[in-house]
């Protein structure tokens, strides 16, 4: 396989984007498996560790320090990587950050990422900010979901838990997003513990009103400031408790809502409106799901994470630059998984000292 060693600027064309119809893919048997006989089919592929937030419980107010862009992968070698784990029976791929939507050119990896014959299911996270004039063409571009951040509906606690984020352009983001007809919109937001454990329930109301999915996830100790702790940390119990003062929850076992991630998803109905909801709740810490991890992640930088709590040792971005070929690759990544652990141990309150989002969210 040979690559031009950078080529994020390059025309669209160039990295095999065009008006060429997609070759039929045959289906193979799932070939990436770890040593827990976890079958790998969903890659969360980092674009870049900047963004323009400082959430509390990413990032320290002072930010981060952020690689230097000669070191990120480019645009041909996210390219060329994600047509190898597809080779490894990979058919999920999620953009995340940072905040992918700061990455220049995004719209044009969009689209060469679709493109790939064998890539289902192409999914973002974003926090928003910048959505709503790039909603449209990415949804063009042939991006099929959307999951937008937002830990609060008040602005002043919005600004607060994002240090220095607007609460607006996300709401324009989300609506622009709903305009452009995204298959699936998610709403994410971490539960802090004295911060926005007030907001869930009219998180809860928007979502009902917007018929979008929200999902609370549980703040994992990772991070390199000790935010984390008993001060913040509110288990993912209290959080469906919380919920159900509002809303009458059952279990919700349809399978209907896309995505397959760790999510444990329960129906809503308000107790005096009547409004339905759809609330998944994410829990790696209290109720982890390691047994059914089904993902890897690939970083900023090109580094392979079998786990998200663990760091990874094997640099494909390395691998790539130094001629590798396909089949070498597909070795690495094989060998890779053989360390994937068994799960993490968060529950014994182990932190991960690194920002999410140079490890990839």
């Amino acid at each position: 396989m040979s690559l031009p060693s950078r080529c994020a600027e390059r025309p669209a064309s160039a990295l095999g984007i065009g008006g060429a119809l997609r070759p039929e893919v045959l289906r193979n048997p799932f070939q990436l498996v770890d040593l827990q006989s976890r079958r790998v089919e969903y890659l969360r592929l980092s674009v870049t560790d900047r963004c323009n937030y400082r959430c509390s419980y990413c990032m320290p107010a002072e930010g981060v320090d952020v690689v230097p862009r000669a070191d990120l992968l480019d645009f041909a070698e996210m390219v060329a990587l994600t047509r190898v784990f597809v080779q490894l029976g990979v058919r999920r791929v999620r953009l995340t950050g940072g905040e992918p939507l700061v990455r220049r050119g995004i719209v044009e990896l969009v689209q060469a990422l679709a493109a790939i014959p064998g890539v289902d299911d192409l999914a973002m996270t974003t926090n928003g900010h910048l959505l709503a004039d790039l909603a449209e063409p990415l949804k063009r571009a042939g991006l099929q979901r959307l999951n937008v951040s937002i830990d609060t509906l008040d602005p002043q606690k919005f600004a607060l838990v994002s240090r220095g984020g607007a609460l607006q352009p996300v709401l324009d983001g989300i609506a622009a997003a709903k305009r452009a007809g995204f298959a699936s919109i998610k709403l994410n937001a971490v539960t802090l513990k004295g911060l926005n454990d007030d907001a869930l329930v009219p998180l809860c109301d928007f979502a009902a009103q917007e018929d979008l999915v929200l999902r609370l996830i549980e703040y994992m100790p990772i991070g390199v400031d000790a935010y984390w702790g008993p001060e913040t940390w509110l288990p993912v119990a209290e959080a469906r408790a919380r919920v159900a003062e509002a809303y009458a929850l059952e279990p919700d076992e349809s399978g209907e809502i896309p995505g397959g991630g760790p999510a444990r998803y329960w129906r809503g109905r308000h107790g005096v409106t009547g409004k339905t909801l759809r609330v998944g709740f994410i829990s790696a810490v209290s109720e982890k799901f390691c047994t059914a991890c089904n993902r890897v992640r690939l970083s900023p930088t090109g580094v392979l994470r079998e786990c998200l709590s663990a760091r990874g040792s094997l640099s494909l971005r390395d691998l790539l630059r130094s001629g590798a070929s396909e089949e070498d690759l597909t070795a690495a990544i094989r060998d890779a998984m053989a360390g994937k652990v068994d799960g993490h141990q968060y529950d014994a309150a182990v932190a991960t000292v690194e920002s999410m989002s140079a490890i990839g969210g």
